[in-house]
């Protein structure tokens, strides 16, 4: 190792002290090193810049760079599901929003009318800023959808129309049990089984008539919005086979905008009285010329039919015609009496209630709901008395013969068949398609 050498005339404890100073003397030497850069950096400073030899960019500087920035709370958006007995104000009360901006809001005409009535399972979505009302939106139907947003501090609405695009769709089915569930297994809806019974309800009693091996054939349209499914359309053409009978339909809409219904050959599938005022009700009782009467206990004749139904059950007017009576009718209990063209009158009796508006006199359409079903009166149960008179004879609802409604206008005739048949080729189609895929699930 070497050893270290003094001057002369140090003495040792010098030595020592001078031995343990060379980390100093770095410390010094570091520090005029950094003097120097920092002298040299500043006359760099002043120095003019040659352009030639200036950066494009400017040195970034090392290390992180803190910016004080005001920190801004987020918005925030609420989808609330209306719920029965909700209204605006406790729904504001509840997301604690401001209720003068609700009140501000509902000043607007277009507003109040669109939100002032609620209905259970609407969605309303609401954007906010510490409780502050940004922005709502409400969809008023289908197409339209009702949108509010804050303008320069007040609101400003608008109704945004986005109108459905609509396909084509097409299904096929037998039934093993009952329409609903053979629609379901062939991939349709209820509201399409609904549908194809409706067109179909003046010539087959969907609840006591269809049996097992029944078949039908349905063209029909789908409505969507932005590539999402919203329901399903109208029946465009349909063909059901009830015990053997074949019924067909072809949609066709007539000058003033109305939808008809026809068969092939023109005429009107819609007949002047409905059979059943009940959609799916079951028959309890039948038209007999002698029956013991549940609550009375003797025979006597039952000269009408019998529905039950739920209490609440909507009863329709058979036909088109005018309120002749109105009110408690014996054991017939709330009941309403249809005087129809010809010397017709219908009764519908046992009613709970009333809809709002049937007074005596009162004109209604086919179709139209008049009532509710009950067991008011002589009623050992809910169901809908129902009771069909020509010239005051009472005759059965199930097995007379109703005349059709008017065919197919003379002037429109050429029309309806030329738009009808590629409808009847595509039933056609549909049902060979149908045969063939059971005769190959047979082998």
């Amino acid at each position: 190792m070497q050893q270290a050498v003094f001057p002369a005339g140090y003495l040792a404890t010098d030595a020592a002290a001078l031995a343990a100073r060379p980390r100093l003397f770095g410390v010094f030497a570091s520090c005029a090193v950094a003097s120097v850069a920092l002298a040299a950096a500043w006359w760099s400073l002043q120095a003019p810049v040659d352009p030639v030899l200036a950066p494009a960019e400017p040195v970034p500087l090392q290390g992180p760079v803190v910016i004080a920035q005001a920190q801004v709370a987020p918005s925030q958006t609420v989808e609330i599901e209306i719920r029965r007995n909700d209204t605006l104000e406790a729904l504001f009360r509840r997301l604690q929003l401001s209720l003068s901006d609700l009140a501000e809001m509902r000043a607007l005409p277009e507003v109040r009318k669109s939100l002032d009535r609620l209905i259970p399972g609407d969605v309303i979505m609401l954007t906010h800023l510490n409780g502050a009302l940004e922005s709502l939106t409400r969809r008023l139907s289908d197409t339209a959808t009702l949108v509010v947003t804050r303008d320069q501090g007040s609101f400003a609405a608008d109704v945004i129309e986005t109108p459905l695009d609509v396909r084509s769709a097409s299904l096929t089915g037998t039934v093993t049990s009952s329409l609903f569930g053979a629609v379901s297994t062939a991939g349709g809806s209820d509201p399409l089984a609904v549908a194809l019974a409706d067109v179909f309800k003046y010539d087959i009693d969907f609840v006591n008539e269809v049996q097992p091996g029944d078949s039908f054939v349905v063209a029909y349209e789908e409505k969507w919005r932005d590539s999402e499914f919203v329901r399903d359309g109208d029946i465009v053409a349909a063909e059901f086979v009830n015990r053997g009978r074949v019924f067909r339909a072809v949609r066709y809409v007539m000058p003033d905008g109305s939808v008809e219904y026809f068969t092939p050959e023109g005429n009107n599938v819609r007949k002047a009285f409905l059979r059943f005022p009940v959609s799916f009700a079951r028959v309890s009782s039948g038209f007999s010329r002698g029956r013991r009467h549940p609550v009375l206990n003797i025979v006597r004749a039952h000269r009408g039919i019998d529905f039950a139904a739920p209490v609440g059950t909507p009863i329709k007017a058979a036909g088109s015609g005018r309120i002749i009576e109105r009110g408690r009718k014996g054991g017939y209990g709330n009941a309403i009496v249809l005087a129809h063209p010809g010397g017709v009158t219908t009764l519908y009796g046992h009613m709970s209630r009333f809809k709002r508006g049937m007074l005596i006199g009162q004109k209604v359409k086919q179709g139209e709901v008049i009532g509710y079903v009950g067991m008011t009166g002589l009623a050992n149960g809910p169901h809908l008395h129902y009771e069909y008179r020509v010239g005051g004879v009472h005759r059965n609802p199930a097995t007379i013969k109703f005349p059709s409604a008017e065919s197919i206008p003379a002037g429109l005739r050429e029309d309806f068949l030329a738009s009808s048949a590629p409808l009847l080729a595509q039933l056609d189609t549909l049902r060979s398609a149908a045969e063939t895929q059971i005769a190959m699930a047979e082998l």
